[in-house]
């Protein structure tokens, strides 16, 4: 096959793993505290292809990994106590069955036993990486905040909010958690408030989501038109090389 058909079919699957993260962005426009993702290109300089020369490189196109917009989004009152929203980079800590999970999605609950945990069930730590247990006889919470957690004019707990030095070791696993991937410990966030009774929206822009998947669709189009070019051309040299007698 001839080497720009290769390089093509390269760029066709990036563009259509470009338009998978795309699609996934608009589909979580109203997630809470989503963070919206775009596709890293890069040239591979290291294939070989052979032409009448002998062995040249040639670049193909190939992704270089997902880049994540920790950006801050819109917050949104929801009235509910024990939702809670980070205003500024951090991120609440959890336990997990897997170890220690992170996430900015702030819709907590009370569960069976009083403990205080996300929707999914998974308990939400503390400052000192302790579980918050609620007590349900003592009325209403309030959370300051700095994340004091109080309960009847007693203090209960303080919600655990951390960052981290570098946030692209962060991965997402699922449920709206994200895992560290690296050996970085996890600091305590300073410059944040929590924003009780609230929630962080998603910071995906649809209609610039829509835009670039338009571009996308477009770009795929073109790739395939020439790919399509090329194999006619190459098609015909064959079939009139087989006419020469």
């Amino acid at each position: 096959m001839d080497n720009s058909l290769y390089v093509g079919l390269s760029k066709e699957m990036v563009l259509q793993r470009q338009m998978d993260i795309i699609s996934n962005n608009i589909a979580n426009a109203d997630t809470t505290a989503f963070k919206v993702e775009s596709l890293a290109e890069a040239e591979d300089p290291q294939a070989p292809a052979f032409t009448l020369g002998g062995p040249q490189p040639v670049k193909f196109v190939m992704p270089n990994g997902v880049i994540r917009d920790f950006g801050q989004g819109s917050l949104r009152t929801t009235g509910a106590p024990l939702d809670v929203a980070i205003d500024g980079q951090g991120f609440f800590q959890l336990q997990t069955p897997a170890g220690p999970r992170y996430t900015r999605d702030g819709h907590f609950r009370m569960d069976d036993t009083g403990r205080l945990v996300t929707a999914g069930g998974q308990p939400v730590l503390d400052d000192g990486g302790g579980e918050i247990t609620l007590d349900p006889t003592k009325g209403g919470v309030t959370i300051s905040t700095d994340g004091v957690v109080t309960q009847g004019g007693q203090r209960i707990a303080k919600l655990g909010v951390v960052t981290f030095a570098n946030l692209s070791t962060l991965e997402k696993v699922g449920d709206n958690l994200m895992q560290n991937t690296s050996n970085q410990t996890p600091q305590p966030a300073t410059d944040v408030k929590l924003r009780q009774g609230m929630l962080e929206g998603s910071n995906v822009n649809p209609i610039l989501e829509i835009t670039q998947m338009i571009e996308v669709s477009r770009a795929y189009e073109q790739v395939a038109n020439m790919i399509n070019s090329q194999a006619q051309l190459s098609t015909q040299a064959i079939q009139s090389l087989g006419k020469v007698q």
